[in-house]
């Protein structure tokens, strides 16, 4: 398994790592995505590590904490040999101190995390949304302090705008506070936003990319096709509203590309999906999920090998749509990709 710094940062992470949103099952949301308990989670982690899968993510909004209680407990004897990444900030109740990232939320978020994963220490903690209502001074002083006792070893963030999370450097620069190492971020062959802006200021700041939902919410499992009705067993009708939309037509047209590769390559897939992940700049790790250990072993077959250069071409051609103002300029004309060079195409 590959390791990557993560962003600027001296932390070295698996360029795959496990997402735990399948682990407890509460919820009408993540209820739909699995139902994993201790027992099933200790055998999908003996899987994950004996692959080098080492990064493991949860959050305390998944399933009300459960997802972490499970983790912890899969995780009993081996601490060592893992990090752990958790998120805070969504609601987790009605009340005026259950969301946001004001200091008492986030000491209490972290204290509870602590607790439900059996553990002294995160060695990732990130906000899992920006908080309108907290000075980002407020939040980047607490994030301090926890990472001054010890009990955070790095922060990062999750689906900020590109202005949050700049504001949010530069004040902890100017204020000599510990700066995000990572980014939490959605990107997919069918949603490819992040690379418009949030890419070249992760490029540019030394932020790393975790990405989350690499097959575009269910969508590039290899079972959806043009022309035939969203199959039966699928989580997308339950769960569909909840993640980011996508066109059928640019569906249809990523999903002719990937199985034209697939038939070329014998890969899956969504093995072919994650493998071009790794391929994008900033990336430092895509977050595979599973329900069973058949879904872990096939996402662990993306790695190991890689796509030639005309494979990457089309899947670039076939996922690609005009970038929004002010950046299809850059993209789209010589003159200001002269001065600005994209990234990527």
């Amino acid at each position: 398994m590959e390791h990557r710094r993560l962003g600027a940062s001296g932390l070295k992470v698996p360029v795959l790592s496990l997402g735990t949103g399948t682990f407890g099952g509460r919820g009408p949301l993540f209820g739909a995505w699995g139902t994993t308990d201790a027992q099933e989670a200790r055998r999908l982690l003996d899987i994950a590590i004996d692959a080098g899968v080492t990064l493991f993510d949860t959050a305390d909004v998944y399933s009300d904490g459960a997802s972490e209680e499970v983790l912890g407990q899969a995780l009993r004897g081996r601490r060592d040999q893992v990090l752990i990444s958790t998120k805070a900030g969504l609601p987790l109740g009605d009340g005026p101190r259950d969301a946001g990232t004001s200091r008492t939320r986030l000491i209490r978020s972290v204290e509870d995390a602590l607790r439900r994963l059996g553990t002294d220490h995160l060695d990732l903690f990130q906000l899992h949304a920006y908080d309108a209502a907290t000075p980002i001074e407020e939040v980047l002083a607490t994030l301090e302090d926890l990472v001054r006792a010890g009990k955070v070893r790095y922060t990062g963030v999750s689906n900020f705008s590109g202005w949050q999370l700049m504001k949010s450097l530069a004040l902890a620069d100017r204020h000599g506070r510990p700066r995000y190492a990572a980014h939490q971020v959605y990107y997919s062959l069918v949603g490819r936003d992040y690379e418009w802006e949030l890419m070249p200021l992760a490029e540019e700041e030394g932020v790393g990319a975790l990405v989350w939902s690499p097959l575009g919410w269910g969508r590039l499992t290899g079972r959806i096709r043009r022309g035939e009705p969203l199959p039966a067993g699928s989580r997308l009708h339950d769960t569909a509203d909840y993640g980011p939309p996508v066109e059928d037509e640019l569906l249809h047209r990523v999903v002719d590309a990937l199985d034209a590769i697939a038939a070329e390559t014998g890969r899956t897939v969504p093995q072919i999906a994650i493998n071009w992940l790794l391929t994008r700049p900033t990336v430092s790790s895509v977050i595979i999920g599973a329900r069973n250990e058949q879904q872990l072993r096939q996402n662990l077959g993306a790695v190991g090998w890689t796509l030639t250069d005309d494979q990457l071409a089309r899947l670039d051609a076939a996922s690609t749509r005009t970038a929004p103002y002010p950046h299809f300029p850059y993209h789209r004309q010589p003159a200001f990709a002269r001065l600005n060079p994209p990234l990527v195409a």
